[in-house]
């Protein structure tokens, strides 16, 4: 069972905004910023940006709709869609010191207006009944044992009709993963499960699943450019996910890699509407 503390313990370093500021100093780059200034670092998933174009697509959001990021990290994600969509985001994270580096950098690109973080548990959400167009989660179920809380969760706050968007990693072949990982530091704070506890899940809630997708081909593809692109340089680059995952990111990312190429995990999408 992971247990909160573990897991905010596993993401917060006490450093991340100054962090940030140096490799944006390093950069040439200073406030007002845009979006695609800060994805090297605030798109915490596998394909980062690339994989959230399609993703944010897919939902079909419209201007003006009320939409959830559960477990919003930074916020990278919800201030593309708040961009991109002109859609309201409030985004709700365990880890505060996420929380508080994502509003000082939704006051960087100016959307602070569109986009509120609050610190919380996406299991006990600080919002009301039928308050929410659409939700979505990125990468943030393996942190979550308890998928059917979750999915009931996300059906109180969501309209009738709602959409829930999730891409996360998720368990589809035999095998332990290899630790550490970039949403665990060991198997405590780990919460794979397979894309049929998923849909069990959501449907036990009231969702209809819509979509299903496995990402694995793209996760291989966006890798081994990813590591093309690196050969040679001397060191990681002034701003990218190392000033999030720490001196072990190599490791983590590495495993990660390894078990994808193994079949034991794959990042799948889903789009689910409640009834």
């Amino acid at each position: 069972m992971t247990q909160a503390s573990d897991v905010e313990g596993h993401y917060s370093s006490g450093q991340l905004l100054g962090r940030i500021k140096a490799g944006l100093d390093a950069l040439g780059l200073a406030p007002p910023l845009s979006a695609d200034d800060l994805a090297p670092v605030d798109e915490f998933h596998i394909g980062g940006r690339l994989a959230t174009e399609p993703f944010v697509a897919a939902m079909g959001l419209s201007t003006g709709a009320r939409v959830v990021d559960l477990g919003c990290g930074l916020g990278g994600p919800a201030r593309y869609v708040a961009g991109q969509t002109g859609a309201r985001v409030t985004g709700v994270d365990l880890t505060d010191e996420f929380v508080q580096t994502g509003r000082a950098l939704c006051d960087w690109t100016g959307l602070g207006d569109k986009v509120t973080l609050k610190t919380g548990s996406i299991l006990d959400l600080p919002l009301d009944d039928s308050s929410m167009d659409a939700a979505y989660m990125i990468h943030v179920g393996m942190n979550i044992a308890d998928k059917a809380g979750l999915a009931r969760e996300a059906a109180r706050v969501l309209k009738p009709g709602g959409l829930f968007a999730i891409y996360d990693v998720m368990q589809v072949g035999p095998g332990e993963m290899d630790f550490p990982a970039p949403w665990a530091s060991d198997a405590s704070q780990s919460a794979l499960a397979s894309p049929e506890e998923y849909r069990a899940a959501l449907e036990d809630a009231g969702f209809t699943i819509r979509q299903q997708t496995d990402r694995t081909g793209f996760a291989k593809d966006f890798f081994a450019k990813l590591a093309a692109a690196q050969t040679g340089q001397d060191g990681p680059p002034p701003l990218g996910l190392h000033l999030i995952m720490g001196a072990d990111t190599g490791v983590k990312v590495q495993h990660m890699v390894q078990n994808i190429a193994v079949g034991r995990i794959a990042p799948i999408e889903m789009i689910a509407h409640l009834a």
